[in-house]
């Protein structure tokens, strides 16, 4: 038997359906000389995208098809589906990217096909902009299709982040960091696979396996801080811990890893446990900025420094400097932009995915680097192995999707799959990229080879044992 709303979505005639359960009437076809689906919604909206931006939306380069079966026809693999007035509703009450955001979150707004082949399309309305004119007259005519249903707005998605608090304290990083990690353990690991590792891995092919790729950017991270038996380790945003197991079981160091978010920390003291290395590993909840310790030998810092925010980056740095001995050495490595202009705000990233993050130019770390009096020694650019990494991610939630929707929920299952598809367009468009920084505190020796190449073949890595480097017990 068909709920409501698929009775609605049914519903295939050329004319106006009564009105649906929030009281919207649907809007009469058009002239006898549209193509044949082109009537109902598709002919209203036709007429009004002609009439708005200069009529750049005219054409929107792809299928568009609404509620009552209606279409605007269009060649490509795939079609944009409104599948429910409220996406209009979301638009209305935010127009641009945030309205869009929350259509799609909520599932008014959908794809049917390949969405790759929709977002790749997302070049051809950059710097569309309406008019005041132009906003009138979307709203003059969502008052005439939707009449009072116009002030029944559909209620924002759940899961939407609403950050309250001073930018950058502590308290607000703590509910931005645990909005995006205090998920699910569970669900991260359908995403990432038993490494759990949640960054960029490192390929010497695109066909190596994730796990190959992610076990050979730990080490990678581990060769070229110079880690030897017996050194200090602290890694910074530590996740799941991953690291700190490789680098414990495998170069004999004595690691500390700081998290925010308290199911990753449980999750992390399962994982040391279970490679047996309590002895060697401590994983705490607590803010970089919290850390009373000193003389740490190296550093690290994976993935985290997205979320310090630009005019926090000396203070970042600073804070390192504090923690590092003399010589010591400190990686970061982490998401940058490769434009010195700043972007306007992605409201769909803000809101849903990293709220209060920030993407930078390598050289703002660089330079906040050596403000800090830290020697930078070497920088690398993965930019390549992203788009490797999260398409195999997304390939894991594909696999998983039913799981992952039982587990977390449709709405966290579409912004996940929204975010990683397009952040490896983004990649591969070369928008964004993702850069490792070796940096050695002045003042002592650091140790680093002359030769770069025994430096990233770590030719003296000293193989202490062969334990797993990601035990996982299930979380």
């Amino acid at each position: 038997m068909k709920t409501e709303r698929e009775r609605s979505h049914s519903h295939r005639g050329p004319r106006a359906a009564p009105a649906d359960r929030r009281g919207f009437t649907r809007p009469i076809g058009s002239s006898c000389d549209e193509p044949d689906s082109v009537r109902g919604v598709a002919a209203v909206a036709r007429r009004l995208l002609s009439d708005v931006a200069d009529g750049r939306l005219a054409d929107p380069h792809m299928t568009v098809r609404f509620w009552d079966g209606s279409e605007l026809p269009s060649d490509g693999p795939a079609a944009i589906v409104i599948r429910d007035p409220a996406a209009i509703l979301h638009l209305v009450r935010a127009p641009g990217q945030l309205g869009l955001a929350r259509a799609w979150v909520d599932g008014s707004l959908d794809v049917d096909g390949d969405l790759e082949a929709v977002l790749k399309q997302r070049g051809v309305f950059a710097g569309i902009r309406l008019s005041a004119a132009d906003r009138v007259r979307l709203g003059l005519a969502a008052l005439r299709a939707f009449g009072a249903g116009l002030f029944r707005l559909p209620p924002i998605p759940a899961i939407e982040a609403r950050m309250t608090g001073r930018r950058k304290s502590l308290a607000r990083d703590r509910a931005a960091v645990r909005h995006h990690y205090d998920v699910s353990n569970r669900f991260y690991r359908l995403v990432l696979g038993p490494s759990m590792v949640y960054s960029c891995a490192y390929f010497v092919t695109p066909d190596d396996t994730l796990e190959a790729a992610q076990d050979r950017k730990l080490d990678l991270i581990c060769r070229k801080l110079r880690l030897a038996e017996g050194e200090r380790l602290l890694d910074i945003g530590c996740g799941w811990g991953s690291l700190l197991i490789h680098a414990a079981s495998r170069y004999g160091v004595r690691g500390v890893g700081v998290t925010l978010s308290e199911p990753q920390a449980r999750l992390a003291r399962e994982r040391v446990a279970h490679a047996g290395l309590e002895d060697q590993v401590e994983i705490r909840v607590q803010d970089y900025r919290e850390i009373a310790d000193r003389a740490f030998d190296k550093i690290a810092s994976v993935g985290m420094y997205e979320h310090v925010g630009r005019y926090e980056l000396g203070r970042y740095v600073g804070a390192v400097w504090n923690l590092l001995r003399p010589g010591g050495l400190f990686l970061n490595h982490g998401i940058t932009r490769l434009t010195r202009h700043r972007p306007e705000p992605d409201p769909f990233i803000s809101r849903y995915v990293f709220p209060d993050g920030e993407l930078h130019p390598v050289t703002d770390i660089m330079s906040a680097m050596e403000e800090a009096n830290l020697e930078i020694r070497d920088m690398e650019s993965l930019r390549e192995h992203y788009p490797l990494t999260l398409r195999r991610w997304v390939a894991n939630l594909d696999a998983n999707r039913e799981a992952a929707i039982a587990e977390v929920g449709a709405q966290r299952e579409r912004v996940w799959r929204l975010y990683m598809l397009g952040s490896a367009l983004g990649f591969e468009a070369g928008e964004i990229s993702v850069h490792q920084v070796l940096a050695a505190r002045r003042g002592a020796r650091h140790g680093l080879p002359l030769d770069r190449a025994e430096l990233l073949s770590g030719s003296r890595r000293p193989e202490r044992r062969l334990a797993s480097s990601t035990p996982s017990p299930k979380p």
